[in-house]
């Protein structure tokens, strides 16, 4: 794995470990961290390109 891509799923983690208390039932926050996930992973390519990173 780059430095980029960890660099962003760390943030992205983080992020959502903050909101992961308060997201109620453990299936839930399951879902929730699926679904932050698949966009995360969709958005990393456009912010490459847009930032001009490797």
């Amino acid at each position: 794995m780059d430095v980029t891509a960890l660099v962003f799923y760390a943030i992205v983690c983080g992020l959502l470990s903050l909101a992961a208390p308060a997201s109620g039932r453990p299936l839930s926050r399951i879902a929730i961290g699926a679904a932050v996930g698949i966009a995360a992973a969709a958005l990393l390519p456009a912010l490459r390109t847009t930032f001009g990173l490797p």
